[in-house]
């Protein structure tokens, strides 16, 4: 059973940093896809970003320029660098991994971490 743990929320002040780690353990399948997805109060889930195990990634318009996303395979970790935040990056984030299997795709989340952006 795969597992994802994420940390480095918190509570931080508009136009400040924040990364945000995730782990994984457990079986996984060597061709696989890791991202962030966050939820704010009332709106949808919305995938932030992502990257494959080939290197390619996925910034989501509403954080390109200020968000990066990175991985360390040894480690099995995925980061968010999250920078020049604003009061409307304030969402639970979730770390997400997609085994990219042919066939039938499992994927697994993390349990989530709140970040809050305020003065």
């Amino acid at each position: 059973q795969v597992q994802l743990v994420e940390s480095g929320g918190g509570l931080v002040q508009p136009g400040r940093s924040l990364r945000l780690s995730c782990a994984a353990s457990g079986s996984i399948f060597s061709f696989h896809a890791m991202a962030w997805h966050r939820q704010a109060p009332g709106k949808q889930r919305e995938l932030v970003a992502e990257i494959i195990t080939n290197g390619r990634t996925y910034i989501g318009d509403s954080v390109k320029g200020r968000f990066t996303i990175s991985r360390d395979g040894a480690k099995r970790t995925v980061y968010l660098q999250m920078n020049s935040l604003t009061p409307d990056d304030t969402a639970v984030y979730y770390c997400n991994l997609r085994e990219l299997r042919d066939g039938p795709q499992p994927d697994y989340w993390g349990q989530g971490t709140q970040v809050t952006v305020s003065s």
